[in-house]
């Protein structure tokens, strides 16, 4: 089912846009080799659309993994990859880039400028997760409890230094900040696809073989280790993974919110908590709402593009608070 969710929101997404260019016309070119798609059809089809599907889906099943993973490692419903200071580190990173790069970058005149942004965004997520896990890490053993805490004042001093910059950003700057905070596929290309593939898929490989010690550590970690469960493995792994996925999807999208909190609750919600589903489940449904969302974000300001931080904000928000009155008992549902 949810394969054909995803099936058919990235043809939804391909056919999506300013340009009537829909992939019927490429089926007629397949059918009919005669020039029936024309220059300007393939260059938005073939360079434009599909890297930005393909990107789309990394992205998205990259955050809502990574959320998922969060959530069973701190066994905490509202964990995601944000709460730890990934995210803000990623975006102090792009910061630091986009105020200052002009002067950090003289002297290296040759360094090609469309990856400078991404590489700034996760060499700031993994800063952020290396000095978050020897914060959390003493005598081998890392407190899963000093790793949440410290994450949440990492995020804060990460913000602070953030907003240190945009006060010294001048207005080109200021509106490149702005942008890329708020998220965008609007970059995508076959180079940046290529770029993040391996990282993001390695961490979306790595996440099922944690099914089963996350499954254990929801009865804690001493019973998890009376089963078997090489926990601190467990959480070194689990961590490294979500700081790969996620630095390398904020890199490359900016900031995109919602995904990795909302996913996994909806999944629990139908197929319930036992993460050798809810893992792969996540994967395939935040990919297809991220598609979905940046069709959107294409289509209801044409021929503009609205940053799909909003769009993914505007729709996650609502479902959330929902999902958290119903677990309440406030809704009657």
């Amino acid at each position: 089912m949810l394969m054909l969710g995803l099936l058919f929101a990235a043809l939804f997404s391909l056919t999506a846009g300013a340009s009537d260019a829909s992939p019927w016309t490429l089926v007629a070119h397949w059918l009919a080799p005669g020039g029936v798609l024309s220059e300007r059809d393939r260059i938005i089809i073939l360079d434009i659309r599909m890297p930005r599907i393909v990107l789309g889906m990394l992205v998205g099943a990259g955050l809502a993994v990574s959320g998922a993973v969060m959530q069973g490692l701190f066994r905490n419903p509202l964990a995601d990859p944000g709460l730890i200071g990934v995210s803000a580190g990623a975006a102090l990173g792009a910061g630091t880039v986009i105020v200052l790069g002009p002067m950090l970058l003289a002297g290296a005149p040759g360094l090609p400028a469309l990856y400078v942004l991404p590489f700034a965004a996760f060499a700031g997520a993994l800063a952020t997760t290396s000095i978050l896990y020897r914060i959390a890490t003493r005598l081998g053993r890392t407190s899963v409890a000093t790793m949440l805490l410290a994450g949440i004042a990492i995020a804060a001093l990460a913000s602070a230094l953030l907003g240190l910059l945009i006060f010294l950003a001048d207005d080109r700057q200021l509106r490149d900040l702005t942008f890329w905070n708020l998220g965008s596929l609007a970059g995508a290309t076959w180079p940046k696809v290529a770029a993040v593939s391996p990282i993001v898929g390695a961490g979306l490989i790595a996440a099922p073989f944690l099914a089963r010690g996350l499954n254990a550590m929801a009865l804690g970690e001493a019973a998890a280790m009376q089963m078997g469960v090489p926990v601190q493995r467990l959480k070194y792994v689990a961590v490294a993974a979500v700081a790969a996925s996620t630095g390398a999807a904020v890199a490359v999208s900016g900031g995109i919110g919602f995904v990795g909190i909302v996913v996994p609750h909806l999944l629990r919600l139908a197929i319930g908590p036992d993460n050798r589903f809810l893992l792969p489940a996540s994967a395939l449904l935040g990919a297809a709402l991220l598609l979905l969302a940046d069709a959107v974000s294409r289509t209801i300001v044409a021929p503009a593009e609205l940053p799909i931080g909003i769009v993914t904000a505007a729709a996650g928000a609502p479902v959330f608070l929902w999902i958290l009155l119903r677990r309440r008992g406030v809704l009657d549902l």
